[in-house]
């Protein structure tokens, strides 16, 4: 059922005919990617170029195995944990997508970051040798939710020698994954992982982290919620934004803004909720994950629904707001998400209402509504706060204290303890 509606959005916005010339720009770069003509017809100029590079100056190397992409339109946790790993003395290798990234074989993406075309046989194998040779610690850094790897990869990277790092970071379900059961590469790696309390795991919320204890105990268990860049949001440029956008700050009524996927995990009762009550312009930002925006809140007076916009812009919107939210429905799946907007939304220096999530409780600057009702008097409260100097000051505070090079010290210091004790 996703699948179709996926299909059926896409061919909505783009038609059949753009969305046949898509298609067929992802089979060759998918097809590009696989011969990999760099590791095919020059493959010993290749590998002194992956000699070099693991001959560098650096304290382990990590493989980061994703489909994520680095140039992915949601730039979070994946880019910036490697980002800031790669400033700590890592050599990150970071799994590029075919579509998105177009690497051939290897890039430098910077200094101590390096994109690698993994869809590549030829260079998988070649890349796999080399790292064998390398005296340094290696480690295979993957997510929970990969339905990429399979287990047999996982254990002959161990045999072999390697490291895993294993980040724990969203409740297992079907409703993340975006599919009828959860995957079977998925439920595999995570019993397997969870069964061997000597790979590090990293939880990304303490829901996570008290699952990992019960299952096996505090060992190698490493705390590491989402982050923020906030150097990224402290750096400003001239920007213009569309006639639609400029129509919902004209009307002068407050903005109530949120950003990020529109699926099942939002409290679509709590967004009709406020757009009905007239008193508000409800600006929605984000992709439409599955069907339930369609069926929510398509069509919904008093919501202005702007669809998805880079990374790089999605500030200059947020900035505009008199309050940001985090309106998810509670339930298992949102109370052990660590969202990134929240710490996102600490940066821009506005006021910040969220429902009863457990992540979110932990910050004196978010107000919590546990109701409806309670949610509709925070917000009261929040266009208040928005000139507040000390509780502007709070979330400058806990946005600081929550920049990703902490994130990625967290799991630093974990790594180098088992580093020496091997």
């Amino acid at each position: 059922m996703r699948l179709l509606f996926r299909l059926r959005t896409l061919l909505g916005k783009y038609g059949p005919a753009e969305l046949l010339r898509q298609g067929y720009t992802r089979f060759f770069a998918a097809l590009c990617a696989f011969l990999a003509p760099e590791a095919l017809l020059h493959p010993r100029r290749l590998r002194r170029r992956l000699q070099a590079v693991l001959g560098g100056n650096f304290d382990r190397v990590v493989l980061w195995r994703s489909g994520f992409g680095f140039h992915a339109a949601l730039y979070q946790r994946p880019q910036q944990i490697a980002r800031q790993l790669a400033r700590q003395r890592c050599l990150v290798l970071y799994e590029a997508a075919p579509g998105r990234d177009r690497v051939g074989a290897l890039r430098e993406q910077e200094p101590g970051l390096w994109l690698v075309n993994l869809r590549s046989p030829l260079l998988r194998r070649m890349l796999r040798q080399e790292l064998r040779r390398c005296p340094r610690p290696r480690w295979l850094q993957l997510y929970s939710t990969n339905r990429e790897l399979p287990l047999r990869a996982l254990r002959r990277w161990i045999v072999g020698g390697g490291r895993v790092l294993f980040e724990y970071v969203d409740h297992l379900s079907p409703l993340i994954s975006g599919t009828a059961q959860l995957p079977k590469n998925v439920a595999e790696k995570f019993a397997y992982v969870m069964a061997h309390p000597e790979i590090p795991v990293v939880a990304t919320a303490e829901l996570l982290r008290r699952d990992v204890i019960a299952r096996r105990g505090a060992k190698n268990l490493i705390l590491a919620s989402n982050g923020v860049d906030c150097a990224f949001f402290r750096v400003w440029q001239p920007y213009a934004f569309e006639p639609a956008f400029r129509e919902i700050l004209a009307r002068g009524k407050p903005i109530l803004c949120y950003y990020g996927a529109l699926a099942e995990w939002l409290d679509y009762a709590l967004l009709r909720r406020i757009a009905r009550s007239g008193k508000y312009s409800l600006v929605l930002i984000g992709v439409r994950y599955d069907g339930s925006f369609d069926r929510e809140l398509r069509g919904e007076k008093g919501v202005d629904d702007l669809g998805a916009r880079d990374y790089r812009v999605l500030k200059y919107y947020a900035r505009e707001a008199d309050a940001l939210l985090l309106p998810f429905a509670v339930s298992e799946v949102t109370r052990a998400a660590s969202p990134v907007k929240l710490f996102e939304y600490m940066a821009l220096r506005r006021p910040i209402v969220s429902t009863d999530i457990d992540e979110c409780r932990k910050y004196r600057s978010v107000l919590i509504g546990k109701t409806h009702a309670e949610f509709l008097r925070q917000l009261d409260r929040a266009l208040l706060l928005k000139t507040d100097e000390r509780y502007l000051a709070l979330l400058e505070q806990e946005a600081a204290a929550n920049d990703w090079s902490e994130k990625a010290r967290a799991i630093l210091e974990g790594l180098e303890k088992q580093e020496n004790r091997l």
